[in-house]
């Protein structure tokens, strides 16, 4: 993919010709130049300046480029996966949220709002399959029902439309499998089919001059001057490293605008930015969530339904998809332990044992308590991109400018977890209007 790239750049007017790896003479990077290492390079690799580089193929990135794209700017998406939505984008559960969990004025709150309206209206415009379901998120006994209102008022102030204050009996009536003592009901929650969306924005933003390079990962960069140069290598390339020797890229790229829209691996990759202070990064922590699927059991439910949230997340909830199949999850499994290139290479633990089980059971039965022995299979899990570690307050999502870390043209994405699909493309607006 780095080789479809540097033909794109040619054909964008780039005079030059590629002999390293891909062509004929190249450009010489200086001895001045420095790796993410701090170590010098002096042999040739290609280089160019380019005008928007965004790293990352998962909902968010691709909203963002395509948002980009649509204000006239040449993108260029490097992704380190075989495709778009490869990491936590197509690992989650697909819902779309109103906006009441969140702190007042966060972005978590402002962006939830804004991209719930945005992404409504984006579905129907481009025929995304969607549902406006509606949820209820439901206390199971009085000790839960103070947590309840701190939930209710949180919507409110975040000005999320229509929710109303239900008692158990009412509940119970719109779901009669359901047992609680109180509920809201949040009837802008939904679902949607998040692969179509990330094709349908992909489609959108090819029609608009962008890239879309696969297989290919930003391994780190430098500051020139005031500029930020990026090194890219070919993914497979990482799979040979020994982890003693310096990274060295195949190409460079320098950018007037870069997103590190790299999920998972955002801090990691910032953290490689030689010339980027390490006080502005957050520290990184990693949860997986596992989901499983109701069998042989006919929908229970015909709504979103959500316990009170635990540490770490919202709690085991069930979630319905468009096909009507009943999944519960996720969980909450704090990982230790990733280092940089397994978080470039998206190398994380995604199976699901089937003994995870004995866990879910008691769980969902506090507000499922029909659910019979047996009847859970494993479906499949997700990794969080988290800044808040286990018994920690939540932290809200980081998105820095130079206003921020002094480097023109570097916009860090941090924590773009749960809303983040929701989100997604209001996000993209904030970027390409801020930022540009």
């Amino acid at each position: 993919m780095l080789k479809k790239t540097i033909q794109t750049l040619e054909r964008c007017n780039v005079h030059m010709k590629w002999n390293h790896l891909f062509g004929s003479s190249v450009r010489n990077i200086s001895s001045a130049s420095t790796t993410q290492n701090d170590s010098t390079t002096s042999y040739s690799v290609p280089r160019e300046k380019v005008d928007c580089v965004v790293i990352g193929a998962g909902v968010v990135g691709i909203a963002v480029a395509t948002a980009l794209a649509l204000k006239g700017r040449e993108v260029i998406v490097i992704e380190s996966g075989p495709s778009f939505g490869t990491g936590t984008s197509s690992r989650n559960s697909e819902v779309v949220h109103a906006g009441i969990y969140y702190p007042r004025d966060s972005f978590k709150a402002i962006f939830c709002v804004k991209g719930r309206e945005m992404l409504y209206e984006y579905c129907s415009k481009h025929d995304i399959p969607h549902e406006q379901t509606g949820k209820l998120i439901v206390a199971t006994r009085s000790s839960e029902i103070p947590k309840l209102n701190d939930i209710l008022n949180h919507g409110i102030q975040n000005g999320v439309d229509g929710l109303k204050v239900m008692n158990g009996v009412d509940a119970m009536k719109m779901e009669p499998e359901l047992q609680c003592v109180k509920a809201i009901l949040s009837p802008l929650s939904g679902i949607v089919d998040s692969h179509s969306l990330m094709l349908s924005l992909v489609g959108e933003a090819e029609n608009h001059r962008t890239t879309f390079t696969y297989n290919s990962t930003v391994i780190g960069g430098h500051i020139e001057g005031n500029e930020i140069c990026l090194h890219i290598s070919e993914t497979k390339s990482l799979k040979e490293w020994n982890e003693t020797s310096i990274l060295q890229p195949e190409l460079l790229l320098i950018p007037k605008l870069v997103v590190n829209s790299a999920g998972l691996s955002a801090p990691a990759l910032a953290k490689r930015f030689t010339g980027l202070e390490n006080r502005v990064i957050p520290p990184a922590y990693y949860a997986r969530g596992c989901y499983f699927t109701l069998s042989n059991t006919k929908a229970p439910f015909r709504r979103l339904l959500y316990p009170i949230p635990e540490d770490g997340g919202l709690g085991v909830h069930v979630t319905l998809d468009l096909n009507g199949q009943v999944k519960f999850g996720p969980d909450v499994e704090w990982i230790d332990g990733v280092d940089d290139i397994s978080s470039f290479q998206n190398k994380f633990d995604y199976s699901v044992h089937a003994n995870r089980a004995e866990k879910f059971y008691p769980e969902i039965r506090k507000y499922y308590p029909n659910l019979k022995d047996g009847s859970l299979e494993p479906g499949y899990s997700g990794i969080r991109p988290k800044l808040s570690g286990p018994y920690q307050s939540p932290v809200d999502f980081v998105i820095q400018g130079e206003d921020i870390h002094g480097i023109p043209g570097l916009v860090n994405l941090f924590g773009i977890e749960s809303p983040g699909l929701t989100s997604s493309l209001a996000i993209a607006d904030f970027i390409s209007t801020k930022f540009l």
